[in-house]
């Protein structure tokens, strides 16, 4: 039973910015940006993408930033 249950589970998501040794994220790069957020316009969550916890704070803040310079919206239509 045991056994089964730790078949269960699923496998932890490698950090797809830590394999490519990635040291900071450019705000300004939109296209990569939007990878990280759903039609809706909100951040997806590191449990879904994979991401190290360092590495989705720097998206989370690179994602803010791009909205307030108005490079990304706030909100998708």
């Amino acid at each position: 039973m045991a056994r089964q249950d730790m078949s269960d589970k699923k496998k932890r998501k490698n950090c797809s910015l830590c394999a490519d040794k990635v040291e900071s994220i450019d705000f300004k790069d939109a296209a990569k940006l939007k990878r990280y957020l759903t039609e809706a316009g909100k951040i997806i969550p590191r449990r879904i993408t994979g991401n190290c916890a360092k590495h989705q704070r720097m998206i989370a803040t690179a994602v803010k930033r791009a909205r307030e310079a108005s490079i990304i919206n706030y909100v998708f239509d």
